[in-house]
Parts: C-alpha cells; structure tokens; sequence
C-alpha cells in the first residue's frame, strides 16, 4: 500500500484515479490549493470546500481510494487580507469535517507581509484547535528564506508542536534546517519548480528517512500523479530493501497523519 499525501484529484481525471488503484496507492490527502485564477469572494471558497469534504471522497471511493483533505486560504490568495477574513470565518465549520486532516495548505508564496499575517491567522486557529498543519513553502529562489519565515512563525505560537507540523516543498537546502528544528519534511516530485524522483532519492541517501515524505503534489499543471511510484523504483535501482521503501512511501506518511483522529488506514 502507498499514500500519496499530497495530491490535488480536483484538478485530475477519473483515468487518474484509475491509475493511483492500479499501482497501489489506496490512501491520498488533498490540501487545499491556488486553482489558477484568484478567487474573489468567500462563496467561491466554501464552494471549493464543499467539493474537497464531499464530492471527492465520494469520486475516489468508487476506485477503492481513501480520500482526505487539508482545509486553509493557499498563500497564493493570501495578499487580499479582507477577503482572507472571510475565509478565515468558514474554516472552523470545515475543519470539524470528518476527512478534514487540518490545516493545509496554508505558508507563503512571494514573502509578503499580507501572507505572514495570513499564515499567522491560521496558525493561531490551528493552536487553538490542536490541529495538524501542512505548510506550503515558496518555490525557487525565495524557498530558503520563506521557509525560515515559516519556522519562526510556527515557533512564535508556542501552542504548536513541531511534530503535528510538516513543511512540504522542502529541498536540499532546507531539509535539514526543517527536521532540526523538529519539524516534518514533506519532499515534492514536481517535474518543473521541484524535485524529480533522482533529486528525491538523492535526498533520502543523504539526510536519511527520519520525519520525512514524499508526494508528487500533481494539479492542473505538467506533473504525475504517479510519480513517487517512480521515485520507489529510483530507490529500487540504487539498493533500497522494500522495508526502507516501505517506511517512506507509507508507515511515515501513515505515521504523521495518524496524529489526527480522523485519519484510518484502509483494512
């Protein structure tokens, strides 16, 4: 069994999901995500929440898949700040849903003084409701210092757990720095702002498997959903057992998510 615990199957097809079963990924976690164009109201975004809660649990059951979400304001719309209050008004109700893991994915995108206060709003509301949280880091040039933004923003709510917080987009210049600090690293196999399945594997072979994941965070644009099936036969190629291959394409996503009470792994 594989977990993919980052993927966005709004923006995929059926054949997708199709696929995922075929290969062997029965569990998938979906945050909430930029849909390309900026939405204007907060209807729009209770919209998108009613369909992460409701219409792909359902789409993904009917392919034997276990369908979660992660519910949040991506910090791509974080810039509006009165719109971000509305959002914000709707998240407690859809938190509280029964395949909602926490919030996700919330964190940054250019750095801005509007998404830190953003990224703020939801860590509060999330130390409040001892919620797991999933971060988005910015890609490119700006990663490292968005995620140090990030980690000191986390720290700043002292309510918070390191370990109920996983940075994703983490690269080879901030795993380290993201796990030090006792955080979780989620590591993206992205073909074009990420990592490819070599650069993934390079990772794990050099900071090692402790407190780390990988997804393929595959949306409306070029990716694959199937690409950490890709990275387990990177892994296959450079001498990984199936144990260690296991531990990191399920029992460590298995073990973070299973810090909330509404994860359940399939029987």
């Amino acid at each position: 069994m594989i977990i993919d615990p980052h993927i966005h199957m709004v923006s995929r097809t059926t054949d997708d999901y199709s696929a995922l079963a075929l290969h062997g990924i029965r569990v998938i976690t979906e945050p909430s995500f930029w849909p390309g164009y900026d939405r204007k109201t907060s209807e729009s975004f209770k919209d998108y929440f009613e369909h992460l809660t409701e219409v792909e649990p359902a789409r993904a059951s009917k392919f034997g898949i276990s369908h979660y979400c992660w519910i949040g304001l991506n910090p791509k719309e974080a810039v509006d700040t009165e719109l971000a209050r509305e959002v914000m008004k709707l998240l407690p109700e859809y938190l509280d849903r029964p395949t909602v893991l926490g919030s996700g994915g919330i964190g940054l995108n250019r750095n801005s003084r509007n998404e830190v206060a953003v990224l703020e709003w939801h860590l509060e509301l999330a130390a409040q409701r001892d919620d797991l949280v999933l971060v988005h880091t910015p890609h490119l040039e700006d990663k490292l210092k968005g995620t140090r933004l990030i980690m000191d923003a986390i720290r700043n709510e002292s309510r918070l757990d390191p370990k109920r917080v996983l940075i994703d987009h983490a690269e080879e210049h901030t795993v380290e720095a993201i796990r030090n600090r006792g955080f979780w690293a989620g590591v993206t196999l992205y073909p074009l702002s990420k990592c490819s399945p070599a650069r993934a594997v390079d990772i794990l072979e050099t900071f090692g498997c402790e407190n780390i994941w990988l997804d393929s965070a595959a949306d409306w644009g070029v990716s694959d959903p199937l690409a950490i099936t890709k990275a387990a036969d990177e892994m296959r190629r450079r001498g990984f057992d199936e144990n260690k291959i296991a531990r990191i394409l399920y029992e460590n996503p298995a073990a973070f998510l299973g810090q909330s009470p509404h994860f359940q792994l399939p029987c």
